[in-house]
């Protein structure tokens, strides 16, 4: 509880004793008229002193209608009728319903404030053998930052020196420590936990994946829904509406009673338009809407989802296509082995010869089978000769290794078998003998095939795989997953073009979300409805185009962030209609001369405070 909301409370539980003590005395003495109004305005004036400042600021800045203004002159008028019980009370009860929305307000920011428990304050550098810190943006591109066990990595870069556990929590949601060690590239934000590293920097800082997080978060409440701005636009023309209508019960309806020759009675007809008044106060609706918006990002970010505006919250409830990317989206985006077929000799021997005589080279596919082998001997291997379009050969153990394509094994006269399955494949022979091959491909992530399930189980009509990939790797990847649609050997223009085909098709009041990672990813991500983009191997024009970033690239973080949006829109209509629904009866009830100041209270502070806690109902996730 911030100070600013301890002296609230202290004032209500002041106010509240106060008041207790006036009805007390009133009670059991016969106090006249002046004395009672007096001791009433203590509880008043403790608890309603801003708010009757705030009214009157309001009127000498030309802001006049707004609940200050309803709250002062509703109260005010009581106490001029004689009512102050009920004028405190108004007042008191309004008080604690905005403490009410502090709180929850509050609870909501924590959410997104432990955000920005991520942002580095300094970065250590050595110098003549002395570690130093400065500030992180001063840091350049390629310099190097040593790190120490419980610090925050500053700035995005690759370890050159040292191994570590870290805690990366915040950027992903995920509690799950993760190891790193030299070669293995580090974001900001992420806790080194365990040993001291030494990081050379890829980013600058403020290109740095943990400022580029608190600069989505900070930028995301400028965007707004409809329906924030719906409830903007009707409280603008609401609250005048009320005041006039108010004034029209006070005056112009007795006058006309009057004229008719039916005398009214003055005083009953104006405490009618005073709890008019209080009824109409908007604020449920005004702080609740909002309110449920923020809790809904500050959820999704607690869950390393991070939504960049409450209006893409809106359209990602409406989800019922989603497109997405293949590499680096569905699949893990880097090359691994994925299958071995031997011969006659056992698989473990079989990639043993191929990872030694592909350790001379740097080509992608040769670092996939040395990364699947481990302790290798390279003093075995002798001779190693990389011929470019056809694979190596080297002399391993005294034996002559070839580890290559169909043709190297047609120029070593080994007579290969062919591979039916997607992806790379790698022939040995030894000694001119074939012994079988290993299978390199872009693998599948763990959880694909679940994201996919879980998106039909949340509604989505039709999912769709974009990839530049051939055929045969694409339609292989689309069966494994689960996927209804696959487009391959696609260019930027022609995923966009797809993308473009199926935003016709779509009908009115659905949406279309598109996954994506890379840099040619980023048109589509533009195009479509909703762009989700993966934030930790994503490019920074991928995260840039897109509206919803899932920062651990987890599949199954789709269909969560279309639930969360789901569950907050839910919440959104819930409140409209319940703050609306009430207030229009207790309108009517009020114009009508049965609602009194008690009622007016229930429908003002009371359809607040269940419309707040409705809306941090937005916070949790299950």
């Amino acid at each position: 509880m911030t100070r600013k909301q301890k002296k609230i409370l202290i004032r209500i539980v002041a106010s509240a004793a106060a008041l207790a003590v006036c009805i007390l005395i009133k009670n059991v003495f016969a106090l006249p008229q002046w004395a009672e109004l007096v001791i009433f305005l203590v509880p008043y004036l403790v608890i309603g002193y801003d708010i009757l400042i705030k009214a009157f600021k309001g009127i000498l800045n030309r802001q006049v209608f707004d609940e200050n203004f309803l709250m002062a002159v509703a109260t005010l008028g009581a106490m001029i009728l004689g009512e102050y019980m009920e004028a405190a009370a108004v007042m008191l009860f309004y008080q604690t319903g905005e403490l009410f929305q502090s709180l929850a307000v509050g609870k909501s920011r924590r959410n997104i404030s432990a955000l920005m428990d991520i942002r580095p304050d300094y970065a250590n550098i050595e110098k003549d053998g002395v570690i130093i810190e400065v500030d992180p943006d001063e840091v350049e591109v390629g310099s190097e930052i040593i790190v120490k066990a419980g610090e925050k990595i500053p700035i995005d870069g690759i370890i050159v020196n040292g191994s570590t556990t870290l805690n990366t929590s915040a950027l992903t949601g995920e509690s799950i420590p993760r190891d790193a060690s030299e070669g293995d590239e580090v974001q900001s934000g992420c806790i080194n936990m365990t040993g001291l590293i030494k990081v050379r920097t890829t980013k600058e800082f403020g290109e740095s994946t943990a400022s580029k997080i608190l600069e989505l978060v900070e930028n995301s409440s400028a965007k707004k829904s409809k329906s924030e701005n719906f409830i903007s636009k009707f409280a603008r023309y609401y609250t005048p509406a009320v005041c006039y209508t108010a004034l029209a019960l006070a005056v112009i309806v007795p006058i006309v009673m009057l004229i008719s020759g039916n005398p009214p009675e003055w005083s009953a007809w104006i405490m009618r338009a005073l709890t008019f008044l209080v009824i109409s106060c908007p604020c449920a609706l005004v702080i609740s809407i909002p309110l449920s918006f923020f809790a809904g990002i500050g959820g999704a970010s607690a869950q390393g989802i991070l939504i960049k505006g409450s209006n893409y919250i809106e359209t990602m409830a409406k989800t019922k296509y989603v497109v997405f990317d293949k590499t680096g989206t569905m699949t893990k985006g880097a090359f691994e082995v994925v299958g071995i077929y031997n011969k006659s000799i056992d698989k473990e021997k079989l990639i043993e010869y191929a990872a030694l005589a592909e350790s001379g080279s740097n080509h992608p596919i040769a670092k996939s089978i040395l990364k699947a082998c481990h302790d290798l001997d390279k003093s075995r291997v002798i001779d190693i000769k990389e011929i470019a379009g056809y694979g190596v050969t080297a002399v391993v153990d005294g034996k002559n290794v070839a580890a290559g394509n169909e043709k190297l094994m047609e120029k070593e006269g080994a007579l290969y078998e062919e591979c039916q399955k997607a992806g790379t494949v790698v022939h040995i022979a030894v000694d001119g003998v074939y012994e079988g091959y290993i299978l390199v491909a872009d693998a599948v992530k763990p959880n694909s095939a679940r994201a996919i399930r879980d998106l039909k189980k949340a509604g989505v009509k039709r999912t769709v795989m974009l990839t530049g990939d051939g055929e045969k790797t694409a339609r292989q990847v689309a069966e494994e997953i689960g996927a209804d649609e696959v487009y391959s050997s696609l260019l930027p223009d022609g995923k966009v073009e797809i993308a473009e085909k199926l935003l016709l098709k779509k009908n009115t009041g659905e949406a279309l979300a598109f996954v994506g990672d890379g840099l040619n990813d980023a048109p589509v991500l533009s195009r479509a409805d909703i762009g989700i983009a993966m934030g930790a191997l994503g490019s920074d024009a991928a995260i840039e185009a897109a509206d919803v970033v899932l920062m651990d690239d987890n599949p199954l973080k789709i269909a969560k962030s279309i639930k969360i949006a789901r569950k907050c829109m839910s919440i959104v209509y819930q409140n409209i209609v319940f703050a609306i629904g009430v207030k229009l009866v207790c309108l009517v009830l009020g114009a009508i001369g049965i609602a009194n100041m008690w009622v007016a209270i229930f429908a003002d502070v009371g359809v607040m405070i269940i419309a707040i806690l409705n809306a941090i109902r937005a916070l949790r996730v299950k």
